[in-house]
């Protein structure tokens, strides 16, 4: 089963290019979320369904900078968003991402991301939905959740720092030409242990405690997942909310991250310049 609001087809050609007026059409919906390409490339947007849940959009196509693409969400509707990067395609739709591949092919169609994948994951109740921006499978770009129209908390979530700038050597992926860090593993990936993984005896948040890797990632981005039993604060909450994820890099909070990462010194003045990062990004998508 597909569902979404546009029509596009295969290849590398295939793209969304969506305007503002899609999204108020689509208040008709019960839930509506727009993937919105606030990044200076290209990003193939992947999405996975979880068990039973029906196929969006193929599960995956391309979106060029600055364009964005609305889909209504079903009801009791749960999985995950991600953004591939780097990605070519033949004109049958086969070819193979940098990051967050799924299975050499343009269109998921249920598969999953390769790690490192920044993940946005969403859960719609019948009260209530639940959304958060994970780093547990890794980070390969920023992302964000922002909802509007909605009752509740309804808070931001996401990573809108670059990680890959600050990322430790020994979780690092590198360009082809070994040029440029372009994802960055979580400790999980990188040595599979289960103090990292929190398996075997650390599968308990009792015994899987933070890491200095799990640390950064937490450090950089406050309102994201950062290991497997992170604070559950990170799961954020709305009622009859409608969501816009955003790939979106804010240099000056990346700046400030790394400031506070070499010299130690933290304040709320960062967790008050992450919130307006996501107010901005809602305020740009709306100039759009």
């Amino acid at each position: 089963m597909l569902l979404g609001t546009q029509a596009f087809s295969h290849g590398d050609n295939a793209e969304i290019s969506a305007n503002f007026h899609t999204l108020h059409a689509s208040f008709l919906l019960p839930t509506t979320i727009t993937l919105y390409n606030k990044c200076p490339h290209p990003v193939w947007p992947g999405i996975q369904p979880s068990a039973g849940k029906p196929l969006l959009a193929r599960g995956g196509f391309k979106l060029r900078p600055n364009k964005a693409y609305s889909m209504g969400l079903p009801p009791l509707w749960s999985g995950r968003f991600w953004g591939r990067h780097g990605c070519s395609f033949d004109a049958s739709g086969r070819g193979r991402c940098a990051t967050g591949d799924c299975g050499g092919s343009l269109f998921c169609n249920g598969l999953g991301g390769a790690p490192p994948a920044t993940l946005a994951e969403i859960t719609l109740g019948q009260d209530q939905d639940f959304y958060d921006v994970s780093l547990v499978d890794g980070y390969n770009i920023a992302m964000s959740i922002t909802p509007f129209k909605g009752s509740g908390k309804c808070s931001y979530a996401g990573c809108v720092s670059d990680l890959n700038l600050m990322c430790p050597v020994g979780l690092q992926v590198r360009s082809k030409d070994n040029r440029r860090v372009v994802a960055c593993k979580s400790a999980c990936f990188a040595f599979n242990s289960p103090r990292y993984c929190c398996t075997g005896t650390f599968g308990n948040p009792q015994s899987c405690k933070p890491t200095a890797y799990s640390k950064i990632f937490k450090a950089a981005c406050p309102k994201a997942y950062s290991y497997a039993y992170d604070d559950p604060t990170s799961i954020a909450t709305c009622t009859r909310g409608n969501y816009l994820i955003c790939c979106t890099i804010n240099k000056r909070i990346s700046v400030w991250v790394a400031v506070v990462l070499a010299t130690g010194q933290w304040g709320p003045w960062v967790l008050d310049h992450v919130s307006m990062a996501s107010e901005i990004a809602l305020h740009d998508f709306i100039k759009f």
